[in-house]
């Protein structure tokens, strides 16, 4: 939750040191992060971008809308005492909302609006290009330089097509998003459920509803055709990927 605002365990900075290993040689253009200490500080986001090649001091940008899902009287306590709640009331987790705490529609909605602010952006990088270059000169270096996606032998073919894998041509932004648990699974069903995400064919169902492990990466291809902010085309490459743990 939010409440108890704790920086990361030990275990947790080894986890984020694995994560920063996996992800070194991906160039990103935006780093945003939960303001949450766990994600924040000399934590996830910032272990990560001190493992990478390419982009060590790019500024981090904390944004409250990241946060994990709030969950009101039941924070700072067991899991148990929640589904406990839960039973009491006649529902169950996670849909279950506790005294003073959040929806999952709540939840959807901070997801839904940080996501149009990311395609927002997207645009006016793509505009601004447009406007100083031209579309046929983009930044230097190679596209495989610049690029380099560490879970790629995880995925079919189909998933990683040369129009969507990202080598072809270099993005207008790479953005690497720190966030929670909870808070991503709700996002990821509201790209699933409002955007019509296509997911990897091997995915299943318990999958999909699962909570990401901590640092799992999960990372999806956005198209915006013709700077159409209303119809997002959003392909799941990989979900909860952890291999690097």
């Amino acid at each position: 939750g939010q409440g108890v605002d704790e920086p990361l365990s030990a275990t947790g900075f080894r986890q984020a040191d694995a994560a920063g290993l996996f992800l070194s040689s991906v160039k990103f253009t935006h780093v945003f992060s939960s303001d949450l200490l766990r994600a924040k500080q000399a934590s996830t986001a910032a272990t990560i971008l001190g493992k990478n090649k390419f982009c060590k001091d790019l500024e981090i940008k904390y944004d409250a809308r990241l946060r994990e899902r709030k969950y009101g009287v039941a924070e700072g306590r067991p899991l148990t005492d929640l589904k406990a709640m839960a039973k009491a009331a006649g529902e169950q987790c996670p849909s279950f909302t506790p005294s003073g705490g959040e929806t999952l529609d709540e939840v959807r909605e901070r997801a839904r609006d940080f996501f149009e602010f990311l395609c927002q952006l997207a645009v006016e990088l793509e505009r601004k290009e447009q406007d100083m270059h031209g579309a046929a000169s983009r930044s230097s270096g190679t596209p495989e330089e610049q690029l380099v996606f560490p879970w790629t032998n995880h995925c079919s073919e189909a998933e990683l097509s040369s129009d969507n894998s990202g080598a072809s041509k270099i993005l207008d932004a790479n953005i690497l998003v720190v966030s929670h648990g909870a808070y991503m699974r709700n996002w990821i069903g509201y790209f699933v459920s409002d955007l019509n995400c296509t997911l990897p064919t091997n995915l299943t169902k318990s999958q999909l509803s699962s909570v990401s492990p901590n640092t799992g990466v999960s990372h999806f291809i956005i198209k915006l055709e013709n700077g159409n902010l209303l119809k997002p085309e959003i392909t799941c490459v990989c979900l909860n990927q952890d291999s690097h743990l």
